[in-house]
């Protein structure tokens, strides 16, 4: 599968193999588990952020690993993100700074 990752004018697609989607359960259940403990988003504290937000958080480690060249991280984030939320195929990044303004489409 693929998602699409928007940075203002650059587009950028990330190739995520079936098999991320099928093996990476555990540690996307382990992540699913410390999100449940609340998380800082931004300026704002989620104490028990929905899925959309947790992918909003999640798409925020992917900006975060392109930006550091990380590919490997990169692309497990966006599994999780197709593995969560099957519908969402482009993420518009918010790139001042507000994770909360990052768009899924």
């Amino acid at each position: 599968m693929q998602l699409r990752i928007q940075i203002n004018d650059t587009t950028r697609d990330i190739d995520v193999p079936d098999f991320m989607l099928a093996e990476g359960e555990d540690f996307f259940a382990q992540m699913d588990q410390d999100m449940n403990k609340g998380y800082q988003m931004s300026r704002k504290w989620v104490d028990k952020p929905d899925q959309e937000q947790r992918c909003q958080i999640v798409a925020d480690k992917i900006l975060t690993a392109l930006s550091n060249g990380n590919q490997k991280s990169g692309t497990l984030m966006a599994a999780y993100i197709l593995k969560r939320m099957p519908q969402v195929r482009e993420i518009h990044m918010n790139t001042e700074g507000d994770m909360l303004g990052h768009e899924l489409v």
